[in-house]
């Protein structure tokens, strides 16, 4: 399919975008060529679901050059954080969305073997093979409604080198038996590499600082973020929302005074009752719930605790 110019609808919604940004900050607004090269982009993706310039120049039919297209992402002064708030915000005005539950996720990325020129690649597990490749890791956050589940913020997370060969060091000599005394102390964690908490709680504030009209039900996490400290702050940030997470099932938690997992309470428990669910909207599966108000001991206070088999 060829394309010499933006399609009217995209156009349309240029236009809005930059009167949002306007209203977010006066002096990020875009200029006319800016206007016309991101309406141009946009086409270009929904045409050939991709973000190729090459594929954009074919379409078309070499009218625009894949040095002009990158030159004008690499090198136009665009205030691309502002830019994406603005188009959350057309975008939950359009759709009338006045409320909704924030979920959080990662996704990692596999990249090339080499790959010094991509931001924040690093070394990470590759789950499909039990290997390792070069990749990205992703910090999303989505906003799920009862109409679209659109994505709303995002951060790469990248390990901090220094951590991440000490902890490959201290493996090495614990596994030769040298004395914890004698293995090198963990280095500071730098500042410019945040654990995925940090960028998660980051993605929380800003949403809110953005989109305070949007009331938040809940904010969803998996095991990664279930800390104290994560779910007392999200919980913060939104005046007390619900935070749900996940516990581990030997996580430690105190019943009448006695230490106990949660796998062994559950287990001894005869508090269930059969239940019907429907997991991501497919088709509806049997399950045994039950749950209570526990003490988890690394929380230092009492969970609602749901526990689903």
């Amino acid at each position: 399919m060829l394309m010499h110019e933006p399609a009217h609808f995209i156009k349309i919604f240029v236009t809005d975008l930059d009167a949002a940004l306007g209203k977010l900050k006066p002096n990020a607004k875009l200029t006319q060529l800016q206007r016309f090269w991101l309406g141009f982009c946009l086409t270009g993706m929904l045409l050939t679901n991709s973000v190729c310039w090459a594929k954009f120049e074919r379409a078309s039919l070499g009218k625009y050059k894949i040095a002009a297209l990158s030159w004008m992402f690499r090198e136009a002064k665009v205030a691309w954080h502002y830019l994406l708030l603005a188009s959350v915000s057309l975008v939950l005005e359009q759709h009338g969305i006045t409320e909704g539950e924030l979920v959080l996720d990662e996704s990692d990325r596999a990249r090339s073997k080499r790959t010094k020129r991509i931001h924040k690649a690093h070394k990470q597990k590759h789950k499909a093979s039990g290997g390792y490749v070069n990749g990205q890791t992703v910090v999303l956050l989505l906003l799920v409604t009862q109409s679209v589940t659109i994505p709303v913020g995002f951060a790469f997370y990248m390990p901090d080198p220094a951590l991440t060969a000490w902890v490959k060091e201290d493996k090495r000599l614990k596994k030769e038996g040298v004395a914890k005394k004698d293995r090198p102390v963990q280095p500071e964690r730098d500042s410019l590499y945040s654990t995925k908490t940090q960028l998660a709680l980051r993605l929380l504030q800003e949403f809110k600082d953005a989109h305070g009209d949007i009331k938040i039900n809940a904010v969803l996490a998996d095991a990664l973020y279930g800390e104290a400290f994560f779910m007392d702050e999200a919980s913060r940030i939104f005046d007390g929302t619900q935070v749900i997470s996940q516990l581990r099932e030997n996580q430690n938690i105190e019943y009448k005074g006695k230490k106990r997992n949660l796998k062994g309470y559950f287990n001894s428990t005869n508090k269930s009752v059969e239940v019907t669910l429907r997991v991501r909207g497919g088709k509806a599966v049997k399950a045994t719930m039950s749950s209570a108000r526990l003490k988890v001991t690394a929380h230092g206070k009492k969970r609602f605790v749901v526990a689903l088999k």
